[in-house]
């Protein structure tokens, strides 16, 4: 048995323990790294890798800069604002953070939107009274297809103009992806507004009192609370303006350490703020993720289903295709892995047609941007895994119909913007 189908395998076993969740999901992402050690998909210096990962740096460092803004009120004081903005219903309340999140994940990193939007939303929750699960998930999706509407929004769609730029080919512009990123944020706000909400979980009201009341409880003076505020606010400019020599994790872990040193929470309040779950699940997939690209059963999978289309499929059967392949990879697998392992197999096929690659390889990143079914598929949906209380069905249930909105609008708008013979 080759170490693809090996993989395979054990990525169907982790997947089978992600959706009953006999264990712990973080648990279940540690084994499976831990797994793909002993069976030789990666070396064993590389299990643990992913808790050395700038992304979970960057996790922990704005759970500490989101905390800050709970232990200082400031939290509660932008809740009860918004809410009086919005009103108490949820779908104002909805449509306010889907937007929000949608226009920042446009030009910031979707991870850092999420995980500097979701103290706010915390607040807001407990200011009006409504639990969590009700807004997170679409804060978390928002953040996802937000993404899509720049070239800098999310890295698929780096990858998908690396590609065309390294084949030669004429590239995407900046803004061109809104096109797509546009229609793509419309349809998704409006699914989670009139079909997305019956299917989110309807958890207790407990949690979120119990937020609302630490929260009085810790309140502090107004300084306090414009310092944190402040220092979030820079954190945020400094991640949107991309000084040179400073990263997302160091404004993060920066804006950490400066909450500390300035009060607004105590050492031992930050280290109780992380939420650990979410770092281990993060860092236990990402070994998985290696080792489906090292043995080849990421490359497996996609020959195996373009060898199903067989003889010469029209663009328009290849595009639909490969959209559903790279969105079922990045269920599971990194987004920009899923896009890395299918674009050049994209643009091999529309040459093959001798069809425009643009809208092929277009949809390939749309598609890995659509990661909305399962809570590991995105950073987004990790962040707001714990605090919402959600389990993984609760992911499948809203999500997969998500994924079916994006894939219509997606195969009707990519061929009218990016045609497969142009001029004909």
């Amino acid at each position: 048995m080759s170490q693809a189908v090996k993989c395979l395998i054990l990525l169907a076993i982790v997947a089978l323990l992600f959706v009953t969740e006999l264990i712990p999901l973080a648990i279940t992402a540690m084994g499976g790294a831990v797994a793909c050690g002993l069976l030789g998909f990666i070396p064993a210096k590389a299990v643990f890798s992913g808790l050395s990962d700038s992304t979970v740096v960057l996790f922990a460092g704005m759970f500490v800069v989101g905390a800050s803004m709970f232990y200082t009120g400031l939290a509660q004081k932008v809740g009860t604002a918004v809410v009086r903005f919005c009103g108490t219903g949820e779908l104002s309340l909805m449509f306010g953070l889907m937007l929000v999140a949608t226009l920042l994940s446009s030009c910031l990193s979707n991870t850092g939107t999420c995980a500097c939007l979701l103290p706010v939303a915390l607040g807001i929750c407990a200011a009006a009274k409504i639990p969590a699960s009700r807004q997170l998930m679409p804060l978390a999706f928002a953040c996802g297809w937000g993404g899509v509407i720049t070239m800098v929004g999310t890295p698929p769609n780096i990858i998908a103009t690396g590609a065309l730029k390294a084949a030669g080919l004429p590239t995407f512009g900046f803004f061109e992806f809104a096109w797509i990123g546009i229609p793509l944020s419309i349809a998704g706000m409006l699914y989670m507004m009139f079909i997305g909400k019956y299917l989110l979980p309807k958890a207790e009201l407990d949690a979120d009192q119990e937020i609302e009341q630490e929260i009085e409880a810790r309140s502090t003076s107004t300084s306090k609370q414009m310092i944190s505020g402040v220092i979030l606010l820079l954190v945020v400019i400094t991640m949107a303006v991309g000084i040179p020599g400073i990263s997302l994790e160091m404004a993060a872990v920066i804006g950490a350490i400066v909450c500390v040193l300035s009060g607004c929470l105590t050492e031992k309040q930050a280290y109780g703020s992380i939420d650990w779950v979410t770092i281990f699940l993060f860092a236990g997939m990402m070994p998985i993720a290696t080792s489906m690209d090292k043995t080849g059963a990421g490359a497996l999978i996609a020959n195996w289903t373009v060898g199903l289309m067989g003889g010469t499929p029209s663009p328009m059967v290849v595009t639909a295709v490969l959209f559903m392949l790279s969105c079922t990879l990045t269920q599971f697998m990194s987004n920009t892995a899923a896009a890395a392992l299918l674009c050049p197999i994209g643009l091999a096929i529309a040459k093959q047609l001798g069809a425009d690659p643009k809208a092929v390889v277009m949809a390939i990143a749309v598609a890995a941007s659509c990661a909305f079914a399962t809570p590991v598929g995105t950073p987004p949906n990790t962040l707001v895994l714990g605090p919402g209380s959600y389990k993984f069905m609760d992911y499948v249930k809203c999500g997969i119909p998500l994924v079916i909105v994006s894939f219509i609008v997606s195969i009707i708008v990519i061929p009218m913007v990016w045609p497969f013979f142009p001029g004909q």
